[in-house]
């Protein structure tokens, strides 16, 4: 996507004072070049009152960082929008207008269809969803915030750009919570330690993400009351993963307004704006075994490798994993060696095979990295 750089949106910013630090991206991460993110903000259900509290802290992160603010959050019947701010017009007309965004950060967007009643209007109208998948089908990016999963709960598509279609449940009172760091390889988590403990309302999900995710960070239900729909030791709270060819993080925190003067919740959050526009990378990219894995099966349905080819990568991304499971990170890494020995040896097409190499690197990377 072309990058430019636009005067930021004219709007009063009376709470950056109250933000404790401004976040910069450490030297190894910061971004090389301008770039252009789009919040949004809008709501046709229950509006958080933090939606403001995170447009100003995005606005003021993006000053500090090389990134200018678009923000479309319109008035409604049900919600006060941010009218100072928001854009005249829905910027989702089409793919192409929306491509002048490397990223589009969705802010607690509950658009009220948790009840999955297919009657009722979602966040986007089917004109405005269609672009919004050209969008992201032409390698845009995703980060979503809090309550962004409790959006177009009728969307199934919404629901795996998110995340494995994992979608807000429930949630207990807010209360002080645990936090145990999965990965510190990613740009939005190489700042914490192994444990990040804080204040804030933990959502619980219809379903782990985990299959097909990369998990950030997993929330421990024996640090607080999770109250009804618990997930038990499998509360993935933060991930990220490549899909249709675009970069997508999640974090389910950022319900409390004091989230957006937290330094470290401030840099989770510019981490995951940044990495979701391709400005900064990390870890191999978010990538996943179930990513590479389907890389594999695809290509094989499509001609481009062989049954015997995907056969003997698959087992050796298999023997791989399951040392990554184990946690033999380090093991991992020294069998996906063989794995792209067999992508070199097996895989003739040019094309799969530089794109079948490019993410068992990926892997090898994270593994290595991790370890």
């Amino acid at each position: 996507m072309k990058r430019h750089h636009r005067p930021a949106l004219v709007g009063a910013l009376g709470a950056t004072a109250a933000l404790a630090m401004v976040v910069t991206m450490a030297p190894a991460q910061a971004a090389t070049e301008d770039y252009d993110v789009l919040v949004v903000g809008k709501t046709t259900g229950f509006r958080h009152s933090s939606i403001d509290e995170a447009t100003t802290a995005i606005m003021t992160l993006g000053e500090a960082n090389g990134f200018t603010v678009d923000v479309w959050d319109p008035p409604s019947a049900r919600s006060s929008g941010q009218p100072e701010r928001t854009l005249e017009t829905t910027p989702f007309t089409s793919a192409e207008n929306l491509a002048k965004y490397e990223t589009i950060v969705f802010v607690s967007t509950v658009d009220g269809t948790n009840s999955l009643n297919p009657a009722l209007p979602t966040l986007l109208d089917a004109s405005e969803l269609a672009a919004f998948q050209g969008y992201i089908r032409a390698g845009g990016g995703y980060a979503g915030v809090h309550a962004a999963t409790d959006t177009m709960h009728t969307v199934p598509w919404y629901g795996q750009l998110t995340g494995g279609g994992a979608r807000f449940i429930s949630h207990p009172a807010q209360q002080t919570a645990v936090q145990t760091v999965e990965d510190s390889t990613h740009p939005s988590t190489a700042h914490l330690d192994e444990t990040w403990t804080r204040f804030d309302e933990w959502y619980n999900f219809t379903q782990s993400p985990r299959p097909v995710v990369r998990v950030l960070t997993n929330l421990e239900e024996s640090t607080y009351n999770p109250g009804r729909n618990a997930m038990g030791e499998d509360h993935p709270l933060s991930w990220c993963h490549n899909f249709e060819g675009a970069r997508s993080w999640y974090t389910a925190g950022g319900h409390t307004e004091a989230s957006y003067t937290d330094p470290a919740f401030l840099e989770h959050l510019l981490g995951g704006i940044a990495w979701s526009a391709g400005a900064v990378s990390g870890g191999g990219d978010c990538v996943t075994w179930y990513e590479v894995n389907s890389l594999v099966t695809d290509l094989r349905d499509e001609g481009a490798i062989s049954e015997k080819a995907a056969t003997q990568i698959s087992k050796q991304l298999e023997k791989a994993q399951a040392l990554a499971d184990a946690g033999e990170s380090s093991e991992a890494a020294d069998k996906l060696n063989a794995a792209a020995a067999q992508v070199r040896a097996h895989v003739s097409d040019k094309d799969a095979r530089e794109a079948l190499s490019g993410k068992v690197a990926d892997l090898r990377t994270w593994q290595r990295e991790i370890g």
